[in-house]
C-alpha cells in the first residue's frame, strides 16, 4: 500500500478510479514508467506482471466463470476473446479492446497476432495467455515475439504483434501419454463398431418400427460402462431440406456474397431497412463498412480472421432518407466459408444494447427472430443498464463520502489544534474523550507577566488596525519563543501576555526557562515599532516564584485557570516595574541564584498589599549569547538539566509554525551538541501551545494597579 502510494504520487495519478469511467492511456504510461524507475526493472517485466494480475483480478472480479466457459483450450479461448469484449462493449461503451486471431503453421506452431489502437502495451498479453494456460488448462506456455509492426487502416495506425506460442507437455497429455497403446486400440474398435453401425441403419424407412430407435442407442453404446465413445463423426443429409424463402425468413438478417463481394443472397428483413439490397449482384462494400475487426472489406481479410467477431456499419447515403434520420443500422455476426460455392455466407443480428436504441433504428422485438438471443439480450440489457446506473451513482457518491471524509479530517484537526492551543494537550484529551479533569496543586512555579508601556496612549493615537498589527507581531515572536524554552503561554489580553513555567507539568527547571524567555522577549521587543513614534516599543516584565492550584473552569467555554497569591504578586511585579526591565520577586531571584544569570538588586520598594520587598533585576544570561536565547543559532542544541525533558521529536509540530529549533538550557550553562537528546519525557509535549494568532481567554483572578499603566 506504501509503495502504491508513492507511485501514485510520483505519477500524478489520483487515488480512486471508477469501474465505469473511461481514462486516458498516458496514466497507464506514467504509472508503468514510475515504476520502471522505482523497482528497476524493464517497462516489458512491468506490464508482464500487470497481465498476470489483472487475470487474477477479472477472477476476483467474477468474470471466472465466463472466462473459463470461452473455450475448451487455448486456441478457442484466444478465439473466442473477441466475442467477449463485444459483449463487453455493452457495459463499457467507449471500451477499446484489441483483437486477437491464431495461426497454425505448416509445422505446428502456434502464432498468436495481436491487433491494438493502443501502442506499447503488447507486452500485457503474455502475461495474461500464460495465467489462463496455467490456471485453466493446467499447462505451461511460453511466448516471444517474432514480428512487430505497424499497419495503416481507415482509423490510422495500429499496432500489429505477432507471438510465437510455446505450449509445453500439459498435464492431460502426460495422462494420455502413459495410458499409451490400450487407449489408441479402444478407440481404433469403436470407430469400426460406430461405422459398422451407422452403415447397418444408414437406409432405414422414416417410420421404422419402434424398437428400431433403441437399437441405434444400444449399438452406439458401450455395453458395461454406458458411456458414449469418444469418436465423433457429424452425419450430413444428401440434398438441404430447406427451400430458399424459408431460409430467408428463418434467418431474416444474412447475406451471401462472393469472392468480388457481389450480394447473393440476404435475409428478408435487411431488405427491409437496406432496401438497395433488394438488387441482386451489387457491391456489399457499397452499402457497409466493417467497424470490427478493422480491416479492408476484402475476401481475403475476412478470411483471414474469419473466426472473429464481424461488425457491419450501414452506410448512410445509401439508405432511404426517411431512415438517414434515424441512428445507423450495424450488424453483428458470423462469417463463414463455403468453399464450394465460392461465397460468404455472413449469420447476423443486429447491434443493440437497448430498447432506446432499438426505437432509434426504427426496430421492433418482431423483426429479430424467435430463436435469435439478441431479443433475450436487450430485455436483459436494458436491466443491466439500470443496475450500471445505479452502480455509478453508488461510486460517485462512495467518492463524495471519501472527500468530505477527508476534508473533515482536515477541520477536525484543526479543531485539535485549536483545542491545544487553548489548553494543556492532557487537559484537551481528557475534554476530548469526556472525563472530568481534577484540579491541582503545583508547590512550586515561575509566573511571568508583561505589558506595553503607554499602550493607552499608543491606543487613543493610532488605527485600530495598526494596533493589531503591531500586537499580532510582537504576539507572533513571544509565540515562538514559548516553543523554544518549553514554557506554557497561559493568556494574551490586550497588551497583557502571561506566561508559566512549571505548570502544567512540574519541572526543576521553571525558573531558567521563564527567566530566558523573558530576556527573549525583551529582545524580540526591540524589532517590533510603535505606530506613533516609528520607534521600537518598550514592556515591562515581572517574575514570580510561588505555589499555585490549576484547573479547567467552565463547560461551554473551558478555560485552564491558575488560582492562588503567585498570579496576583507577579502581576505586582510587571505593574511596579521599569520600563524595558525585567522585575523580579525575592522568590525568584533566590531559583535562579547560581543559575549563571547577572541579576541586580533594585532595593526595597513598597508593593500594594504586600507592604515592602526587597526586588531585583535581570540583566542577561551569562553564558547565553541574544542569538541563542532567541534560537537562532540552529546548529548549537542545549538542554536544561531537568527530570522533564523531551526531544523535539516526542512533540510532532512543536515547532512547525516557527521554523525554529527548540533551546534548552543546562541550569543556564550552555551545552553544545550535534544531536538531540537521546531520551526525553512525553509529558513535555502539554508545553506546546499552539497556533501563534490564537487569543486564548482564561479566568484569571488578576489585580493590577491603574496607576501604574
Amino acid at each position: 500500500e506504501e509503495t502504491w502510494d508513492k507511485l501514485r504520487m510520483l505519477a500524478g495519478v489520483q487515488d480512486t478510479f471508477m469501474t465505469y469511467e473511461i481514462y486516458d492511456d498516458t496514466l497507464t504510461v506514467r504509472l508503468v514508467q514510475e515504476a520502471c524507475k522505482m523497482l528497476d526493472v524493464s517497462s516489458e517485466v512491468v506490464l508482464k506482471l500487470f497481465g498476470e494480475y489483472f487475470f487474477s483480478f477479472c477472477k476476483m472480479s467474477g468474470y471466472d466463470t465466463m472466462l473459463r466457459t470461452l473455450g475448451g483450450n487455448l486456441v478457442e479461448f484466444i478465439e473466442n476473446l473477441d466475442a467477449l469484449h463485444s459483449y463487453l462493449a455493452l457495459s463499457y461503451q467507449e471500451m477499446n479492446a484489441p483483437s486477437f486471431r491464431v495461426e497454425k503453421t505448416e509445422d505446428g506452431k502456434m502464432l498468436l497476432h495481436y491487433y491494438s489502437d493502443r501502442k506499447g502495451l503488447c507486452h500485457i498479453v503474455p502475461g495474461i495467455i500464460e495465467a489462463v494456460a496455467k490456471d485453466f488448462f493446467n499447462s505451461e506456455v511460453h511466448m516471444t515475439i517474432l514480428d512487430q509492426s505497424e499497419e495503416d487502416e481507415r482509423m490510422g495506425k495500429r499496432e500489429h504483434v505477432v507471438f510465437l506460442v510455446v505450449e509445453k507437455t500439459s498435464t492431460f497429455k502426460k495422462k494420455a501419454q502413459q495410458m499409451g497403446g490400450a487407449n489408441s486400440a479402444a478407440q481404433e474398435q469403436d470407430r469400426k463398431t460406430f461405422l459398422k453401425m451407422k452403415t447397418r441403419y444408414t437406409n432405414l424407412p422414416l417410420c421404422p418400427r419402434k424398437r428400431a430407435p433403441w437399437e441405434i442407442v444400444r449399438s452406439i453404446v458401450k455395453f458395461g460402462r454406458g458411456s458414449l465413445i469418444n469418436s465423433f463423426t457429424p452425419s450430413y443429409p444428401p440434398k438441404l431440406w430447406i427451400e430458399e424463402q424459408t431460409f430467408c425468413n428463418a434467418f431474416p438478417f444474412h447475406i451471401v456474397f462472393d469472392e468480388n463481394l457481389k450480394v447473393k443472397q440476404t435475409g428478408v428483413n435487411i431488405q427491409k431497412f437496406v432496401p438497395g439490397l433488394q438488387t441482386m449482384n451489387i457491391r456489399l462494400d457499397e452499402y457497409f463498412s466493417i467497424t470490427h475487426p478493422q480491416v479492408p472489406f476484402s475476401i481475403e481479410s475476412i478470411r483471414k480472421f474469419i473466426n472473429s467477431q464481424f461488425v457491419l456499419k450501414a452506410r448512410c447515403e445509401m439508405l432511404p432518407k426517411s431512415a438517414q434520420q434515424q441512428s445507423v443500422l450495424k450488424l453483428r455476426g458470423q462469417m463463414v466459408w463455403m468453399a464450394s460455392l465460392g461465397c460468404m455466407l455472413y449469420l447476423c443480428s443486429p447491434k443493440l444494447r437497448s430498447l432506446q436504441e432499438l426505437e432509434e433504428r426504427g426496430l421492433h422485438i418482431a423483426d429479430i427472430a424467435q430463436h435469435d438471443t439478441t431479443r433475450d439480450l436487450i430485455l436483459l440489457n436494458q436491466q443491466r443498464l439500470a443496475e450500471i446506473e445505479l452502480s455509478n451513482q453508488l461510486e460517485r457518491k462512495k467518492e463524495e463520502l471519501r472527500i468530505l471524509s477527508h476534508h473533515l479530517e482536515v477541520e477536525k484537526k484543526k479543531t485539535e489544534t485549536l483545542l491545544y492551543a487553548m489548553l494543556p494537550r492532557h487537559v484537551a484529551n481528557l475534554l476530548k474523550e469526556g472525563k472530568k479533569v481534577e484540579a491541582g496543586e503545583f508547590k512550586v512555579c515561575t509566573i511571568l507577566f508583561s505589558d506595553v508601556v503607554t499602550f493607552t496612549n499608543i491606543c487613543a493615537a493610532c488605527e485600530p488596525i495598526q494596533i493589531v498589527n503591531m500586537l499580532n507581531s510582537m504576539y507572533s515572536k513571544f509565540d515562538r519563543l514559548t516553543n523554544i524554552h518549553d514554557v506554557y503561554k497561559v493568556e494574551t489580553i490586550g497588551d497583557a501576555y502571561m506566561v508559566v513555567g512549571g505548570v502544567p507539568v512540574p519541572t526543576e527547571t521553571h525558573a531558567e526557562r521563564v527567566a530566558n524567555f523573558a530576556l527573549g522577549m525583551r529582545i524580540a521587543a526591540r524589532e517590533v515599532t510603535n505606530p506613533i513614534t516609528g520607534k521600537p516599543i518598550q514592556i515591562r516584565v515581572g517574575l514570580h516564584t510561588g505555589p499555585i492550584l490549576a484547573g479547567v473552569v467552565g463547560e461551554k467555554m473551558p478555560r485552564y485557570c491558575l488560582f492562588g497569591d503567585t498570579v496576583n504578586t507577579a502581576s505586582r511585579m510587571e505593574s511596579h516595574g521599569i520600563p524595558d526591565h525585567i522585575h523580579l520577586s525575592p522568590t525568584t531571584q533566590s531559583a535562579l541564584k547560581g543559575k549563571s544569570f547577572e541579576v541586580i538588586e533594585r532595593g526595597e520598594i513598597q508593593v500594594k498589599g504586600k507592604g515592602m520587598m526587597t526586588t531585583y533585576f535581570l540583566l542577561k544570561n551569562l553564558h547565553l549569547s541574544e542569538e541563542e536565547i532567541m534560537g537562532k543559532k540552529t546548529e548549537e542544541l542545549c538542554v536544561y538539566n531537568d527530570s522533564q525533558q523531551e526531544t523535539q521529536e516526542s512533540r510532532p509540530g512543536l515547532n512547525e509554525q516557527t521554523g525554529s529549533t527548540p533551546l534548552f538550557c543546562l541550569a543556564g550553562h550552555v551545552t553544545h551538541s550535534r544531536e538531540a537528546p537521546a531520551s526525553l519525557s512525553s509529558s513535555s509535549r502539554l508545553m506546546d501551545t499552539g497556533s501563534k494568532k490564537s487569543i486564548i481567554f482564561h479566568q484569571l483572578h488578576i489585580q493590577r494597579h491603574s496607576e501604574f499603566k
